[in-house]
């Protein structure tokens, strides 16, 4: 699950990247080039998967549970 997240944090940022270079026409390609709102939208976008990248890294495993026989029971 850990990678799952991982790689979609990165398509995330990376998608957040192409339209915010779209937005201000730097990448001056397709209906997006140019058009203010979309760099707004790409800058929510690679925050989410920067946040995204940061939860899975924070996450850990949940912890294993006891061993009847360890127990003495």
């Amino acid at each position: 699950m850990k990678l799952v997240l991982t790689i979609i944090g990165v398509i995330l940022i990376l998608m957040g990247g192409v339209w915010i270079l779209q937005g201000f026409n730097i990448l001056p390609v397709g209906f997006m080039a140019g058009q203010m709102q979309y760099a707004l939208y790409g800058a929510i976008l690679a925050v989410v998967g920067i946040g995204l990248l940061v939860f899975s890294r924070r996450r850990r495993k949940a912890p294993a549970a006891p061993d009847d026989a360890t127990q003495g029971h």
